[in-house]
């Protein structure tokens, strides 16, 4: 008999039986899940770690458990020899207590004190609440060495490699091509020498692995034994009290779309709900008739045309990026106040000196754009308005101010727009503004970007100068509650008290979030901007 306890959590402290998988009495394969739970940020299945009959649960839907604690008694076959009756054991058959290898048992060599297996999980994703598997880059029985790419993953945004931790040999890929994961699945097994480093906090947290078929003695179960929730178990607190059988990506996906999981039918066992029963259901709501929805206040949906019938179409995909983007700018839209407040700069004597960069031996062939000094500005401004780069507490009733001025910068690319963030822009000079925005900008058209250059933004610049235009309106990039567009240079006739003169001038919009920022405070911030821009050595004082 063996005790089977909760595994590693990584940063959680405690965590939720959310899902009985078998019950006393059945029989289990080595992985098969025993039971389910689930931490603020992902649900966990905890896998037989022998085949064997479970004599005996612990735990109860609805139970809070920590590390290390006893979850289930299994009788495994091993067990159950060393417990019968010496004659027994003396009349068993040797078949009797073999089993069929795992895959990463039957690549490994015999058991040595020099080797261990290390287990490589999918990274932090950041905002990305799930990858797609696009490349295998190894197979099982190759050997990696360090930071060496093992499969490479994608987002809505970004393309990112998983390295290999250590040297070592691959003993199992455990993610094929076109599998959807999320922080923590595990990715392969990995042979290396020694005792296994610790790996990077990252890679800590609880793996989420896809949805395992349930026993079919655990699936036999019929409703009436299926235990009942407890009263620990997950309530939406806008549905009618019901219990809601639902992981935290897809509930936290249910708030991004102001949906009430209580409406949603979930067809995961037990009646679990799934980010597609939830897209499912909010295509239906969305596609309904406007009499149809709930006090006829559903926004009408667009009659489809048949396009054909007036000449020759082309169908064209459209990429995830490009997906998920359209669906970010209507969230935003729908959610947002939005207001813009437009103004124009005279950057005469910024273009001169700008310029002037060109032959400066100081800045060693680095091309200065009017961006980098746009950001400069624009950090500025942000220290003497700060709520402006705030954001809203998820609480409702509070609002954050930040203490670092990191700023994103609207790249359009082949797949779609995309906003890598420049961190700490009030701490750097022009000169490296310049470079950064040159590295991210091709990184983020490669989609080459790591998930922390494309979070934490405060401020985002969306700039259209070297296109056209003599202003936009930018939706705002929530959680941020302020966006700067920028339109192209002119040459315009300003009045200087004697005359007009011919001066630079470049047109600024700023979109901003009603509910955070009233129209005086946005007026005095884009006075604040243009004042920096028209001279740049404000920024000194």
């Amino acid at each position: 008999m063996i005790s089977v306890t909760v595994p590693e959590l990584g940063d959680a402290s405690d965590v939720e039986v959310i899902e009985l998988c078998v019950k006393p009495g059945d029989r289990v394969a080595v992985d098969d899940p025993l039971i389910v739970i689930e931490s603020d940020k992902a649900s966990l299945e905890v896998p037989a770690p022998q085949a064997g009959v479970v004599r005996a649960l612990s735990v109860a839907i609805g139970d809070r458990c920590q590390e290390g604690d006893v979850i289930a008694e299994l009788e495994t076959e091993d067990t159950a020899v060393d417990e019968a009756p010496a004659a027994a054991v003396d009349e068993a058959p040797a078949a009797a207590v073999q089993r069929e290898p795992t895959t990463a048992e039957a690549l490994a060599p015999a058991a040595s004190a020099s080797t261990t297996v290390l287990e490589v999980t999918v990274p932090e994703l950041g905002d990305a609440a799930e990858v797609v598997v696009v490349d295998l880059m190894v197979a099982a029985g190759d050997t990696v060495e360090l930071d060496q790419g093992l499969l490479a993953l994608e987002s809505d945004k970004a393309t990112m490699e998983v390295p290999a931790p250590q040297a070592g040999r691959v003993l199992e890929l455990c993610l094929a091509i076109g599998d959807a994961v999320t922080d923590g699945a595990l990715v392969a097994r990995l042979e290396v020498a020694g005792a296994a480093s610790p790996a990077p906090a990252a890679t800590e947290a609880p793996a989420a692995p896809a949805q395992a078929p349930i026993p079919a003695a655990a699936a036999s179960v019929s409703a009436e034994e299926a235990p009942a929730p407890a009263a620990g178990a997950p309530v939406s607190a806008e549905g009618d009290g019901g219990a809601i059988y639902a992981g935290p990506a897809v509930r936290r996906l249910a708030r991004e779309l102001g949906v009430t999981l209580a409406g949603v039918t979930g067809s995961g066992s037990r009646g679990r709900i799934t980010k597609e029963d939830l897209k499912a259901h909010v295509k239906t709501q969305i596609t309904a008739p406007a009499s149809q929805a709930a006090g006829g206040g559903a926004i009408p949906p667009i009659p489809p045309v048949d396009f054909e019938r007036f000449g020759p179409v082309r169908l064209e995909p459209i990429s995830r990026m490009m997906r998920a983007g359209a669906a970010n700018l209507h969230r935003s839209w729908l959610n947002i106040p939005h207001v813009t407040q437009h103004d124009e700069a005279d950057i005469t004597a910024l273009e001169s000196f700008r310029k002037s960069l060109k032959d400066d031996p100081a800045a060693g062939g680095i091309k200065v754009t009017p961006l980098a000094f746009i950001l400069k500005a624009v950090a500025g401004a942000l220290k003497a308005y700060p709520r402006v780069g705030g954001s809203f507490h998820a609480d409702g009733e509070h609002y954050v101010l930040k203490d670092f001025i990191h700023i994103g910068i609207a790249v359009d690319t082949p797949e779609g727009l995309i906003v890598p963030v420049l961190r700490d822009v009030d701490q750097k000079g022009v000169l490296a503004l310049s470079e950064e925005i040159v590295s991210l900008s091709e990184r983020a058209r490669a989609r080459n970007l790591k998930p922390d250059e494309l979070r934490g933004g405060c401020f985002s610049v969306s700039s259209l100068g070297a296109i056209g235009g003599t202003g936009f309106t930018p939706i705002i990039n929530p959680p941020e509650v302020a966006i700067l567009g920028v339109a192209k240079l002119r040459k315009a006739p300003l009045w200087t008290g004697e005359g007009f003169e011919p001066r630079d001038v470049l047109p600024l919009s700023l979109s901003y979030d009603h509910r955070a920022i009233n129209g005086a405070e946005a007026g005095r911030f884009m006075t604040h901007l243009c004042h920096l821009l028209a001279d740049v050595r404000r920024l000194m004082l």
